[in-house]
C-alpha cells in the first residue's frame, strides 16, 4: 500500500493542474493561480514521501514528469495566453486599443506566443530525465520556479499594491518574460535543489539562506515577492557556478 501513496499524491498534482486550466480558461485567472500552488505543494510532498518511505519506481518517474507537463508546462502558457490576450485588447493597459483594429492579425494570433514555455517546459522536463548530472542538483530553471513565477502574475493584479498592473500587462514585457523564462528552463545553468541529507548549517548554508531570504520576501511582499523569491534563487547558485 505505501508504494503507491507517492503516486497518489502526485496524481493530485495532476488533478489540481487540472483544475488551474478548468479556471484559467473560465477567465478565473486568480483561482487558477490558487490551483497552482496546491499543485506546487502536491508536487513537493510526494517526492518527500517516496524518499521517506524509501519507494521509487520507474513508474512513479514518468508519471511525475506527466503530471509536471500538465500542471507546470500547459498551465503556464494557458496564463500567459490570457494575459497577452488582455494586453493587446489594451484592457487596463498602456497598450494602444487601436492595436486589434489596426493589426487584428497580430491582436489575433500573438497570444500563441505565450504556449513557447509550454514547449521548453516538455524539452526541461526530458531533458532531466535523462541528464545524470541532475540527481542531486537541477541545470536549467525547474519547471515549478517558471510557473510560481507566472501564476504569481493574476495574483499580484488582483491586489495590485504597487500600481504594477499597466507593466504586467503590457505586451512587450509578457512576450520578453515568456522568451526570458523559455531560455532559463533549457539554459546549462546549474541551480541547487532544496534537498536536505543533514540539518547542519554548514551542509545547506545556500539552502538555509534562501529560505530565510524567501520568507522575509513573501511576508512583506505577498505574491509580489514571488518573481523576486526565483530571482534569489538564480543569484544564490551563481557563486556555485562560478566556481565550476
Amino acid at each position: 500500500m505505501k508504494r503507491h501513496l507517492p503516486n497518489a499524491v502526485t496524481c493530485l498534482n495532476l488533478l489540481f493542474g487540472c483544475f488551474a486550466l478548468t479556471a484559467i480558461f473560465n477567465g478565473d485567472l486568480t483561482m487558477g493561480a490558487y490551483f497552482v500552488g496546491a499543485a506546487a505543494v502536491a508536487d513537493f510532498f510526494d517526492g518527500l514521501l517516496a524518499r521517506a518511505l524509501r519507494v521509487s519506481s520507474a513508474i512513479g518517474k514518468d508519471l511525475d514528469s506527466l503530471a509536471d507537463m500538465v500542471s507546470f508546462g500547459v498551465v503556464p502558457g494557458a496564463i500567459l495566453f490570457k494575459l497577452l490576450q488582455v494586453g493587446l485588447l489594451g484592457a487596463g493597459s498602456s497598450w494602444p486599443p487601436s492595436i486589434s483594429m489596426e493589426w487584428p492579425a497580430v491582436a489575433h494570433y500573438a497570444p500563441f506566443l505565450a504556449f513557447l514555455v509550454t514547449i521548453f517546459s516538455a524539452l526541461r522536463l526530458a531533458k532531466f530525465n535523462n541528464d545524470t548530472r541532475q540527481t542531486t542538483s537541477f541545470i536549467g530553471l525547474p519547471t515549478p520556479a517558471c510557473t510560481l513565477v507566472v501564476a504569481s502574475l493574476p495574483l499580484i493584479l488582483a491586489h495590485d499594491q504597487f500600481g504594477l498592473k499597466d507593466v504586467i500587462l503590457n505586451p512587450w514585457f509578457l512576450v520578453a518574460l515568456t522568451a526570458l523564462l523559455s531560455g532559463l528552463l533549457v539554459a546549462e545553468l546549474p541551480l541547487f535543489a532544496l534537498k536536505f541529507k543533514t540539518l547542519r548549517w554548514a551542509d545547506n548554508r545556500r539552502r538555509f539562506l534562501f529560505l530565510l531570504l524567501a520568507a522575509g520576501l513573501l511576508l512583506a511582499l505577498r505574491a509580489t515577492a514571488v518573481p523576486l523569491v526565483v530571482l534569489l534563487y538564480v543569484l544564490l547558485s551563481v557563486p556555485k557556478t562560478a566556481a565550476r
